[in-house]
């Protein structure tokens, strides 16, 4: 598991549109809330046996593609009556809480709106349909909230190339004042296929969903470290300076396996 994260954390595709946060305006923040949700459409969806039809031409036999696909879809949102998958709420939370776990234990993250709150605020307690459209966070104003984190998902599923499928996610995260004014921007996307990673098949996707939902998961871990480290600058920093350790100070690398 480990070192199938650090495999796609290295392998996280970022936008070109990029806006970097700085440790001033970070420092300039009071109190952010962080909003995560997945637009209408985006997901999740199977675009595998259109995408691919040559390869499993033989498999769907007299299955039209577009029913095979409609079909492992309702299997990749809903799971079978053994195996539940991972949900479009589920999905944005983790990301939202991954991010959050991984935050410094400073200003203004000590401060976050608690999430609990925002999402009664919000209306967006719901565990198979997240809000398409961009929140009033005009709501969020007894809570004295001046900043907004925000991080969409615009597309996720599975497809597939050569006969094997792997999951993908787009999105973006963004930053925001209240009042107006960007402080950070980045695009993201994550395609297990364009990372090399090992496929996989999309019947057996259709019989055991879940795992589709712990390859999803897998990547909303990397995304959130990402994030993270944007909304981190002051620490980014910190570790770019960091001197470089001579030969002799650096630490013996281990000759057995990590039993972690």
């Amino acid at each position: 598991m480990r070192s199938t994260l650090v495999f796609v954390v290295a392998l996280v595709a970022v936008g070109c549109a990029h806006t970097p946060l700085s440790p001033e305006a970070l420092d300039s923040l009071n109190r952010p809330a962080f909003i995560a949700r997945i637009e209408e459409g985006a997901g999740p969806r199977s675009v595998v046996f259109r995408d691919d039809a040559a390869s499993y031409a033989g498999r769907l036999k007299k299955l039209d593609a577009k029913e095979a696909d409609r079909r492992l879809t309702l299997k990749l949102e809903k799971g079978t009556d053994s195996e539940r998958s991972i949900n479009r709420y589920q999905v944005a939370d983790t990301l939202r809480a991954h991010v959050v776990a991984e935050l410094p234990n400073s200003a203004p993250w000590t401060r976050l709106a608690r999430p609990t709150q925002v999402a009664s605020l919000l209306e967006s307690f719901l565990v198979d349909e997240v809000p398409a459209n961009a929140p009033d966070v005009s709501r969020l104003a007894p809570l004295g909230v001046d900043s907004i984190i925000e991080i969409v998902v615009e597309d996720y599923g599975l497809r597939s190339k050569g006969g094997k499928a792997g999951v993908y996610l787009y999105g973006y995260a963004q930053l925001y004042r209240v009042g107006g004014g960007v402080l950070y921007r980045r695009a993201f996307f994550s395609d297990e296929l364009r990372a090399g990673l090992e496929g996989l098949d999309p019947f057996e996707v259709a019989k055991h969903p879940a795992v589709f939902s712990n390859r999803l998961k897998t990547m909303l871990q990397a995304i959130a470290h990402q994030i993270a480290l944007d909304l981190s600058p002051a620490v980014r920093a910190a570790q770019r300076d960091a001197p470089v350790p001579s030969d002799d100070e650096k630490p013996v690398t281990p000759t057995e396996e990590d039993p972690l």
